[in-house]
């Protein structure tokens, strides 16, 4: 998907295992709080969007619930429940609140995001 990217730009965060499946984590990328995802437990795929939800004013969504509207898979905010899509950021319900998301790749363990 973003195999474009220059390797240089990528910065590994965390190990796979690090992330139990179908959960997040909150990683510092370059000073900004940054939600890791772990989709799946075979074959993961991995998702990074802002941590910090406008909704509510505050970074957790990494600690949302992780599951699936349609097609799309999200996080739901912890607060106020609103979902996050983990592709584009985008909030469903308010999409003028979306955040930003982050090209994701697995390669060699390790969780690997490009800023």
């Amino acid at each position: 998907m973003h195999q474009d990217l220059k390797l240089e730009n990528w910065i590994a965060v965390c190990a796979i295992d690090q992330i139990v499946p179908d959960t997040g984590v909150c990683a510092l990328l370059n000073g900004r709080q940054v939600a890791v995802f772990r989709i799946g437990s075979d074959q993961p795929r991995v998702f990074a969007i802002d941590n910090f939800d406008p909704n509510a004013q505050a970074a957790v969504l990494s600690r949302g619930l992780v599951g699936s509207l349609g097609e799309r898979i999200v996080v739901a905010s912890p607060i106020y429940k609103q979902h996050f899509d983990l592709e584009s950021g985008e909030c469903l319900e308010a999409p003028h609140h979306s955040v930003a998301s982050y090209p994701a790749r697995l390669e060699g363990g390790k969780v690997w995001i490009a800023p």
